[in-house]
């Protein structure tokens, strides 16, 4: 009852808070505040450099995706880093490794299913569906990656649309089968290559002299003609990273919470 009242009060207490905070806030859209003008007297706002300087600095029309992978890119990459360390701490408390657990239960015999209208066991009409559907999900989703320069889109929608066909598939079938396509050493690695994508892209430019993150530096790696193209194709690696850590870290959840850890069974 304590830790109740106690845990009541922290909650009333932290929102009074940021409530209050709030009035300090510039009235939303207000042309004149220093996010969309500036400080006066002083440098022009980043907003208002985004949208004059974007396409000339990085060659993509997509100031979003420039914001995220490029003049944002630490921000975008420790955001990264913050999916892949909650797929940590949920394997963490719930991965359930024991050598004396009982083996999963063997599938059911096809022979005595009933595969009838009233007892469709296996969900033939469901699972053919989504075992249709998750391909081209995923090549949809691959386009959301690649097409995040000119279009809503970017590693983290195409990753969670990739993580979501797998899921798809383990709650219409079984989780046990998705796992043969997407076993458990294959979506932790994955998760962790996808990390190491990004910041490798952001260390190469560290060999040459320049600062970490700073693509045009590649410039003669991806044998462009100017530094600008450069950041372009570097942009494309970054979200192609990001969509690995974040199908890899979505599914690992999904399979983790839905099994308590044993990886059996499921939903």
């Amino acid at each position: 009852m304590k830790a109740k009242i106690f845990a009541s009060l922290s909650v009333l207490i932290t929102g009074a808070i940021l409530l209050y905070a709030v009035t300090d806030f510039p009235d939303f859209g207000d042309p004149g505040s220093p996010p969309n003008a500036g400080v006066p007297g002083g440098a022009p706002s980043a907003s208002r450099y985004y949208l004059e300087n974007t396409y000339r600095d990085t060659k993509v029309p997509n100031v979003v995706t420039a914001v995220l992978a490029d003049y944002r890119g630490y921000d975008t990459m420790f955001e990264t880093v913050v999916i892949l360390t909650a797929g940590i701490a949920i394997f963490a408390i719930l991965r359930v490794l024991r050598r004396d657990d009982a083996p999963a239960a063997p599938d059911p015999d096809p022979a005595r299913t009933d595969h009838t209208i009233d007892g469709d066991h296996h969900r033939i009409i469901v699972g053919t569906t989504c075992r249709i559907a998750a391909p081209l999900i995923q090549i949809f989703a691959l386009y959301v990656v690649a097409h995040g320069h000119y279009s809503p889109g970017g590693g983290f929608q195409g990753g969670v649309m990739l993580g979501a066909s797998f899921i798809l598939l383990a709650l219409s079938g079984s989780l046990r089968e998705t796992l043969t396509r997407f076993s458990e050493s294959d979506y932790m690695r994955m998760a962790f290559i996808g990390i190491v994508i990004y910041a490798g892209l952001g260390l190469l430019p560290m060999w040459v002299g320049r600062n970490f993150l700073d693509y045009g530096a590649l410039s003669g790696l991806f044998m462009t003609k100017g530094e600008e193209m450069a950041r372009s194709h570097s942009m494309l690696g970054v979200e192609i990273g990001v969509a690995v850590t974040v199908m890899s870290i979505m599914f690992a959840m999904f399979a983790n919470l839905s099994t308590r850890g044993r990886l059996r069974g499921g939903l």
